[in-house]
């Protein structure tokens, strides 16, 4: 017969285990029922802690006020421990409850487990007092980690739960409510449900190694010859994002009002790897100044051209206004315009 299949059993095999000496013995059957390996006969986590109270503070009075219940379920919940032991845990004296052996060896048994469970408790209740909620935060992967990721530790009152993507990725995340709120390139057309606001406006330039000879190509630029500087610009290596070209043929449409026909050097998916490779070569990209800001102030890269006309673009912090609350909103919106300064 399992000892865990009968209630009696584990009752009297607890107690002859004691008596007899064998207490890690007993502790390990104990501990068996603790965490109610049977479903027939599951014990009162509360039953533990209550004993634990008045073992601590002596009385049913003082336990019943620390645990902020009744001292009548206080008395009860103990009934029901010794109950279930088979044993008194307590001498009841007029003025105070003296423990008995067999209380004295199991508030060592299981004092730490309980103190583990109720500092749990505390933190996730001070978490939860204190407002600060675990928000789902969409963000371009080089925009955190140029900008946010050093100053997320100062956001004491919010959780951020933080994910990578790109405008399309992170609205429809948005729009699936697997995100509260997002940093968004581009606002979506089709979408009505979400809420956008303006965060900053960037503007796109080309970059270089700070190392290029850049004289010829400024001459021709100095001369306003476009036609000349679109040659210049077709003869060269190019970095992209992708096969699309979307910022180069943004930067192109505005500058030459034509699509661009570059020889692409390599195609890359990651902004600031992109910058990387341009700094490390005489190749070109499209770049702009919130993407590239901290590649130029480190003089990784240079500015070579910022266009005949400038293209720019603005971001937004996209949200479903009915699923993120507004001091929420405003406090992750005041984080990102604190720390993101593209006033190049």
């Amino acid at each position: 017969m399992s000892c865990l299949s009968d209630s009696w059993y584990c009752s009297s095999f607890f107690r002859r285990s004691m008596t007899r000496g064998y207490e890690d013995l007993a502790f390990q059957a104990f501990s068996q029922i603790l965490i109610g390996t049977t479903n027939k006969y599951m014990v009162n986590l509360e039953w533990y802690r209550t004993f634990k109270a008045i073992y601590q503070y002596g009385t049913l009075t003082r336990a019943s006020q620390e645990l902020m219940v009744s001292q009548p379920n206080v008395s009860i919940q103990l009934a029901s421990l010794e109950s279930y032991i088979g044993q008194a845990l307590f001498i009841r004296m007029p003025r105070k409850m003296v423990p008995t052996e067999y209380g004295k060896q199991l508030y060592t048994q299981i004092v730490e487990a309980i103190d583990n469970l109720e500092r749990v408790e505390a933190e996730f209740k001070r978490t939860v007092l204190n407002k600060a909620p675990s928000i789902r935060f969409g963000t371009p992967s080089e925009l955190f980690y140029d900008y946010l990721a050093e100053h997320i530790g100062e956001q004491k009152d919010l959780h951020l739960t933080v994910e990578y993507g790109l405008a399309d990725k992170l609205t429809e995340k948005l729009i699936s409510h697997d995100l509260d709120i997002a940093i968004i390139t581009r606002q979506s057309k089709s979408e009505d449900s979400l809420t956008y606001e303006p965060l900053f406006t960037e503007s796109f330039m080309i970059v270089c190694n700070t190392g290029t000879d850049t004289e010829a190509f400024d001459n021709l630029v100095g001369a306003n010859d476009l036609p000349a500087v679109e040659k210049w610009l077709k003869n060269q290596k190019w970095y992209a994002y992708d096969n699309n070209l979307p910022l180069i043929r943004r930067f192109w449409r505005e500058s030459f009002k034509k699509r661009p026909i570059l020889k692409l050097h390599a195609v890359i998916p990651d902004n600031d790897a992109i910058l990387k490779a341009v700094a490390n070569s005489d190749v070109l990209a499209v770049s702009s100044d919130l993407i590239a800001g901290k590649a130029l102030e480190q003089n990784k890269v240079k500015v070579l051209w910022k266009g005949a006309t400038a293209a720019t673009n603005t971001l937004y912090l996209a949200y479903n206004k009915d699923k993120i609350q507004p001091q929420y909103v405003e406090k992750i919106k005041l984080f990102i315009l604190k720390h993101i300064d593209i006033g190049l």
